[in-house]
């Protein structure tokens, strides 16, 4: 079992198996020693890299920074560009896959989150998982949340304690619950 067939496992209509739960239940156990690590006692910026790295099973480039704490309850389904700013307590529930572009900026207390609940009762509350995807740029503000199968815009910004539920057009500011367009940035030329 592999870490790729995991992810591929929290795909909509992708028959469970024991296996794969079993090496899923590890991940998060991993996870949660990871954040733990990370969250409870001081690091350098570099080690901070380094155990980001291992959280989420990748090189983090050397312009990543980050104020810890920092929570994820999986780590392997994100991606980190370049020149990324991750503020302190914010939560990733990132089983459904975060991506995060260069140059973008996360406030405090952010909550991605990539997975929703089933409604009807007879599906027991099951797990629905869609990506979110940031794109270049983009500044999210402190207490934002983001939800499941959002896309937001290059150089998009999202107002502090927005609920985003649906996709952000690239160079506009959405605010609010549930969160709209409140302006469209215009780039000045000099």
């Amino acid at each position: 079992m592999t870490v790729k067939e995991v992810i591929e496992g929290f795909r909509e209509g992708v028959e469970e198996t024991a296996e794969r739960n079993a090496y899923a239940s590890e991940l998060f156990q991993e996870a949660i020693r990871i954040g733990m690590e990370l969250n409870t006692k001081y690091h350098t910026p570099e080690e901070i890299r380094e155990i980001m790295g291992r959280l989420i099973g990748k090189r983090v480039d050397d312009s990543f920074r980050m104020f810890p704490p920092f929570y994820a309850d999986f780590g392997k389904n994100i991606t980190i560009g370049k020149d990324v700013f991750i503020n302190s307590g914010c939560h990733f529930q990132d089983q459904g896959g975060i991506e995060i572009g260069d140059g973008a900026l996360i406030g405090h207390n952010v909550v991605l989150a990539t997975i929703n609940h089933d409604l009807n009762p007879r599906e027991n509350r099951k797990n629905h998982y869609a990506p979110i995807k940031i794109g270049a740029h983009v500044w999210i503000g402190s207490n934002a949340t983001v939800l499941a199968g959002v896309t937001i815009g290059d150089w998009a910004v999202v107002a502090a304690g927005a609920v985003v539920t649906r996709d952000v057009p690239a160079m506009t500011v959405v605010g609010g619950v549930p969160a709209k367009v409140l302006k469209v940035i215009q780039e000045e030329v000099h």
